[in-house]
């Protein structure tokens, strides 16, 4: 089998940004050329894990392996890791009790249709499915209590289903709720948001929105600033939207769907009550920082461990699941974001990747398409792949002074 590899020409209608009254605006066809192409999958092989890429001093082992397609994690204070698959709508716990880097103890603990979003807090545990928002409370042995209902009428996912939520430094639950669609007029409020609840589900309100999808957000660890990867426009290009990192405040709104980037106009998409492109950019917020097109952003964790060097100390991990419709591919890696003292994000850095290979044919392979991000305890990294069905652990080993140069 080989990579799939398609080549497709669009033709948009482009809406003048500036400079032109709503009757006035005239309009041109914009020739658009996009790929779909989607890397044939191999076997994570020890060989293949071997070969992966990692910066000085750190290496990657196998923490749990065939769990079908795991995806979002979270770890607990005591160290037990939990990790949701949203094929086919469960959540299992895993322990690694003799502390020897790998998870002996696996246990189905709960089925839910399209179970994908997990947050703890404390001894609290919160679930999201397309529809629900779910809460209870962790027993000592690491298992669930009786599950409460907080919301069930999260709006329909369409193309979009997979809610992720967090507890805020506030103590909030924050929900991710997806666009409907790739870039449309929604008619639902509560698509394309991040909402916000108290931990019991009251009050429930819009926090931020116009956000096409942003799976990954984490809050600064010193700062507290609120920062969340968005997941750009398809069909406009393969380096076109680009996927972009902002910093996410109660009230704003960010482009979605009509504009994007550095207040760029979506060309297929004409914002609502007459407004222009450049007059709902001015009331959108551009993104701090943006990423390679396509690479579809997914869990995100800042680190606040103790065990990598002190250069990586509240920045963020992310993982990075890969794109389908770019040539080249873009993503199946994890990325680290680096923040200045003050706070501000500088850059993405390559961290760990190799999972994309090039076939030497002008086709692609991959082994692996990192998903979910998670710090144990020992402040090592847990990175879950939904294409092997792999969790990985990346620790860091300092230099003995023998190997000092």
């Amino acid at each position: 089998m080989h990579a799939r590899s398609a080549l497709i020409a669009l033709v948009c209608t482009l809406i003048p940004t500036s400079g032109l009254t709503q009757e006035s605006k005239q309009t041109t066809d914009v020739a658009i050329l996009a790929h779909v192409l989607k890397p044939q999958k191999l076997d994570a092989t020890p060989e293949r894990i071997r070969a992966l890429k990692l910066p000085a001093g750190f290496r990657i082992s196998v923490y749990a392996d065939g769990l079908g397609k795991p995806r979002m994690l979270a770890v607990a204070d005591d160290g037990t890791v939990y990790v949701t698959r949203r094929e086919p709508g469960d959540i299992w716990m895993l322990k690694d009790e003799d502390r020897d880097g790998r998870a002996e103890v696996k246990q189905r603990l709960l089925e839910r249709r399209d179970l994908h979003g997990i947050a703890l807090s404390g001894d609290q545990v919160f679930l999201a499915t397309s529809k629900e928002v779910l809460q209870a409370t962790r027993k000592k042995d690491g298992r669930f209590g009786p599950v409460k209902t907080l919301a069930t009428d999260l709006p329909a996912g369409g193309q979009h289903n997979n809610r992720t939520l967090s507890v805020g430094p506030d103590g909030k639950l924050y929900v991710s709720i997806g666009s409907t669609c790739n870039a449309c007029d929604e008619t639902t409020p509560e698509s394309a948001t991040l909402v916000q609840f108290h931990q019991d589900g009251s009050g429930r309100r819009i926090y931020a929105k116009g956000l096409r999808n942003t799976i990954g957000f984490a809050w600064h660890p010193r700062t507290r600033a609120l920062w969340g990867m968005d997941h750009g426009i398809d069909w406009l290009g393969d380096n076109v939207q680009k996927e972009e990192l902002n910093l996410i405040e109660d009230g704003k709104q960010y482009g979605w769907p009509y504009v994007f980037a550095d207040a760029k106009a979506n060309p297929a998409r004409e914002p609502p009550g007459g407004l222009s492109h450049a007059q709902w950019a001015q009331r959108s917020q551009n993104p701090v920082l943006m990423h390679t097109a396509h690479s579809a952003p997914m869990q995100m964790a800042f680190y606040t461990g103790q065990q990598f060097p002190k250069a990586y100390q509240d920045g963020a991990f992310l993982a990075l699941h890969g794109s389908w419709n770019r040539k080249p591919p873009s993503g199946y890696e994890v990325a680290f974001i680096r923040f200045d003292e003050a706070g501000k994000p500088t850059a993405f850095e390559p961290f760990l990747s190799g999972f994309l290979e090039a076939t030497g044919t002008g086709e692609f392979a991959h082994f692996g398409r990192p998903c979910g991000i998670a710090l144990t305890p020992d402040g090592s990294l847990l990175v879950s792949d939904d294409a092997n069905g792999m969790i990985y652990r990346v620790e860091y080993q300092a230099p003995t002074s023998s190997q000092r140069p």
